[in-house]
């Protein structure tokens, strides 16, 4: 997802520098070219040689250094840079990055750099809070500085606070945001359903489907990568929830309807990934055969129709997609799906291809509209997300 990306690497004298090579390994393992600079006191905790070994780049930690690859190393590589990050960025950093300061290779490179630029403060906690540290950050904010916020947690002294550097999953979390996608759903609200419905019977039992919420959660990190604000409204999910999404969760039919409609407004695209159950249980009669035992009659209700609700009230300007899943006849019932329900998109995800439909992790899906029919091979499913925003974003 990083290939053909530069990332420009900054390592300062902190304690939390011993986790900057796994961020550089992770980067690498997703196709981007890094390159790492360090601080004369960052290689008090790290040796140069570590990173130079991971990115088969060499190690910059020295403004004169003539062992280099370009003839004026701070502007080369600041030219070529899609992203620059400083993690651990100390208090000393950060003071000289916010009053311009370039007296070493890290501050001058920052200076001359004009690609996304984000700061990962790590520091004792009453250095992070103190006024200057945060008017520091303030300012650099301001100048177009992203900051990762520290954690709270035991610090290298043995106190506890703020000012722990977070998980290397999270600053690469940070920079898949920045530069993993173009962002060309900046400012767009998306919302997305995804996962699968609960229909209680009893305290004890329900009624569900084997949906996992892959797809949808695919299409909110997806949307979220391409800069939309994105809402995911949740049911029974059984993989990781993508950062920088704002997840509600909703357990029954009813409550994502609520959800949904709730949100629906504000929303320039709406997505109807979940697999909802389309009939709620309701207990008629129960006549006890012996101990632990039950003949139980059920009476089932259907549940409100989510997709056609927001298709007849859907605002101008506004697109809907939603999911056909479907054992027969695939095509033809999906567009039929498409015209009853007044929907702009319907994606057709069959259920008897292998790799397809729920629990795997790829997919295999046409995406029908009123004017045309697009169908994808074997895909991951962020893949196919990725072809589903397009083909919406085509649409607008």
């Amino acid at each position: 997802m990083l290939k053909g990306k530069t990332v420009l690497l900054g390592v300062t004298g902190g304690i939390a520098a011993y986790k900057m090579p796994n961020l550089a390994r992770m980067l690498i393992k997703f196709g981007a070219e890094v390159h790492v600079i360090m601080t004369k006191n960052a290689c008090e905790f790290i040796t140069p040689f570590t990173f130079e070994t991971l990115t088969k780049h060499k190690c910059i930690t020295d403004t004169f250094d003539k062992d280099f690859e370009y003839s004026v190393e701070h502007v080369s590589l600041a030219k070529k840079a899609d992203l620059l990050i400083i993690a651990p960025a100390t208090a000393n950093m950060i003071a000289k990055l916010a009053c311009g300061i370039a007296d070493d290779m890290l501050t001058t490179t920052a200076l001359a750099c004009t690609c996304p630029k984000i700061i990962a403060p790590a520091m004792n906690t009453n250095m992070y809070n103190n006024p200057m540290t945060l008017d520091n950050i303030k300012k650099l904010k301001e100048y177009g500085f992203e900051e990762i916020p520290p954690e709270t947690g035991m610090l290298a002294n043995g106190d506890t606070g703020n000012g722990r550097l977070p998980a290397e999953s999270v600053l690469l979390d940070y920079i898949m945001r920045a530069i993993a996608l173009p962002h060309n759903m900046e400012g767009l609200n998306v919302l997305v359903t995804a996962g699968a419905t609960r229909e209680k019977i009893d305290p004890v039992r329900f009624i569900t489907n084997r949906s996992t919420g892959k797809m949808g959660t695919a299409l909110a990190r997806m949307a979220m990568l391409r800069g939309a604000n994105v809402t995911l409204v949740a049911g029974k999910i059984e993989c990781p929830l993508p950062p920088f999404v704002n997840v509600v969760y909703a357990e029954s039919a009813e409550e994502m309807f609520n959800a949904v409609t709730l949100h629906a407004k504000d929303q320039d695209i709406i997505i109807k990934a979940a697999a909802v159950a389309d009939y709620t249980p309701k207990i008629t009669s129960q006549r006890k055969i012996k101990k632990n035992d039950s003949n139980m009659s059920l009476e089932l209700e259907r549940t409100k129709d989510i997709l056609k609700h927001l298709c007849n009230d859907k605002r101008e300007g506004q697109l809907i997609c939603g999911f056909s899943m479907e054992t027969e006849n695939l095509l033809e019932n999906s567009r039929k799906k498409l015209i009853d329900k007044n929907a702009d998109m319907i994606v057709a995800n069959s259920l008897s291809d292998k790799g397809a439909g729920f629990e795997a992790d790829t997919n295999i899906v046409t995406i029908i509209t009123r004017e045309s029919e697009v169908s994808l091979g074997l895909l991951s499913k962020d893949d196919t997300a990725d072809a589903i925003l397009t083909e919406l974003m085509k649409m607008r």
